[in-house]
């Protein structure tokens, strides 16, 4: 296998020195005389391995390697390993050296075959560790996607509990979602509160059919039972050790940012944020759907209630939020089986 080292010093002695000793080993060496060389070359090359010297006029080893980070990031490219070549023997220079991010050290002068060895060592150490952080990234999306179906499966469960509501949880899901990005979570955050709208209601599995399916109001006997859901679907979810915000999700996605709903009271910034932006998702899709005692609502009325509520019901950042995303849907595509438009 070839591999590709750039050495970067300003002495062409060292420069041919080097890239005699690495040749020998079948690796293909770039001679570059300056940081700045060094910069350049990095906008279009990509070595294995790159050896750079501490002292060199202009730009010397240590802010190379500090333009070469930032040059990386902005080029959205992995960290190369960076082994410094040096006469010197002060620690403060090494310490800064290592803090900056090079990998070793090498001492000038050089032994050829230690040179070549703890090159090698060193490329093949960073393929290793690449490619482990490849295979753990492969399996934990295998697993997530496991997850995730998994989840689907009991959120449509929950769902056909409700004659009137198929595909609630998916919906409140994929709004909760898009509130969330626009927010500003990264996708990595988008992806939890996901999983958290999907099992938002998994509590009602304990409820009796027939008093999700009422077409009329509810007793206060039914609405004690019908609100005790929330708690119940904590204590479930409180099981699943790995995710322990999906508890957040369907604890407190019925707490009014007033403080006058279930379970706890709570108001404000008192609620867990995600179940503040999963309450106003759950609540537009309650009103834009059909339920057992009325037709979906009109989508003006759906937008009324939403500002009738902020600062209320709801947290009026997500109000806002989700009142962009009703004005952004002329054609009221936002409700049952088109989610696929957001």
């Amino acid at each position: 296998m070839e591999y590709t080292v750039a050495v970067v010093d300003d002495e062409s002695v060292i420069l041919r020195l080097v890239s005699r000793i690495l040749s020998q080993e079948d690796i293909r060496v770039i001679m570059l005389n300056s940081g700045k060389a060094l910069l350049d070359y990095m906008r279009i090359g990509e070595p294995d391995m790159i050896l750079l010297d501490i002292l060199m006029p202009e730009m010397d080893g240590l802010e190379t390697i500090t333009k070469l980070r930032a040059l990386e990031k902005e080029l959205g490219k992995q960290s190369t390993p960076v082994i410094f070549l040096t006469g010197e023997e002060r620690a403060e220079i090494e310490t800064k050296g290592l803090e900056l991010g090079a990998m070793d050290f090498i001492k000038k002068p050089f032994v050829p075959k230690v040179l070549t060895l703890r090159v090698i060592h060193s490329i093949q150490l960073v393929r290793l560790q690449n490619d482990l952080t490849a295979e753990v990234y492969r399996k934990t999306m295998e697993n997530q996607r496991l997850s995730l179906q998994i989840v689907k499966t009991l959120a449509e469960t929950i769902d056909a509990k409700d004659t009137y509501t198929n595909g609630h949880s998916g919906r409140v899901a994929e709004y909760s979602r898009e509130i969330a990005r626009r927010f500003g979570y990264d996708p990595e955050a988008q992806s939890k509160i996901y999983m958290m709208g999907l099992l938002h209601d998994v509590g009602k599995i304990g409820i009796p059919d027939a008093i999700i399916n009422k077409p009329g109001k509810l007793t206060d006997e039914e609405y004690a039972v019908m609100k005790a859901h929330p708690e119940m679907g904590a204590k479930i979810l409180s099981a699943v050790k790995d995710m322990p915000e999906l508890v957040t999700g369907a604890r407190y996605h019925h707490e009014r940012y007033d403080g006058k709903e279930y379970p706890d009271g709570l108001s404000g910034k008192d609620i867990p944020e995600q179940a503040r932006m999963i309450a106003v998702a759950d609540a537009y899709d309650a009103m834009s759907s059909k339920r057992s005692y009325r037709d979906p609502l009109s989508q003006d009325v759906v937008r009324a209630e939403v500002v009738k509520g902020r600062g209320t019901q709801f947290d009026p950042v997500f109000a806002d939020i989700m009142l962009a995303m009703i004005d952004e849907d002329t054609d009221y595509n936002m409700r049952e089986k088109d989610i696929a438009k957001l």
